[in-house]
């Protein structure tokens, strides 16, 4: 390993926020064979497995902050997305579109961002508000691990957050790509990937 002299990391660093990227109504809704954005195997029950890290966190007291991708209808804030292997996706006037409220419990008073590109720092008012929060640690759940999770890891990072993400409750456009992107995320932080069961302990056990 070329870093012999890195510090190891809590799983949580400071006061922390459970950010849930993109678990918006398709991923219940549409059983569609083919979608306009790949899923992997199993999808949608890791989805449905990050509402136990959204209950723990509430149990916590830490901030839930749920990020959710919306285009214009006159698709004109699409930029260079539908370059690659994405059709048109997650237009404001689709039911299909909304959070998931009722599978993550999404509450009239939760924290919501809305990003019209992967990121959820990007163009967004996101970062005024973790700072508002004081926060200093983002545990990532959401969809896809490859996109719109690593993309917004990255950017974490850069802005020099600790960044967990919880590798059972992330999903990715295929399980390679998946796998690639959580290898990716280890790269940058050490210890970056977490399972659900330490993160639930750890939110218990500050919250005792």
């Amino acid at each position: 390993m070329a870093n012999a002299q890195k510090t190891p990391r809590a799983l949580i660093e400071g006061r922390a926020a459970l950010i849930v990227i993109d678990i918006q109504a398709s991923t219940f809704i549409d059983d569609s064979a083919v979608r306009s954005i790949d899923n992997m195997p199993g999808y949608k029950d890791r989805m449905l497995r990050a509402r136990t890290a959204i209950d723990a966190a509430r149990a916590a007291d830490v901030p839930v902050i749920f990020v959710q991708e919306v285009h214009h209808p006159s698709m004109v804030d699409f930029g260079r997305e539908l370059d690659g292997d994405e059709d048109v996706h997650c237009l404001e006037d689709n039911p299909a579109t909304a959070l998931a409220v009722a599978e993550m419990d999404v509450r009239p008073d939760d924290y919501i961002v809305r990003k019209r590109r992967y990121s959820a720092f990007f163009g967004t008012d996101f970062e005024i508000l973790l700072k508002g929060l004081k926060v200093d640690t983002l545990l990532l759940v959401g969809g896809l691990t490859d996109v719109c999770v690593h993309y917004t890891f990255v950017d974490a990072h850069q802005h020099d957050y600790f960044c967990r993400v919880i590798e059972d409750c992330v999903a990715g456009s295929s399980l390679p790509a998946h796998d690639s992107a959580l290898r990716a995320m280890e790269y940058l932080q050490t210890g970056a990937r977490r399972s659900l069961d330490e993160v639930v302990s750890t939110l218990a056990a500050q919250n005792g």
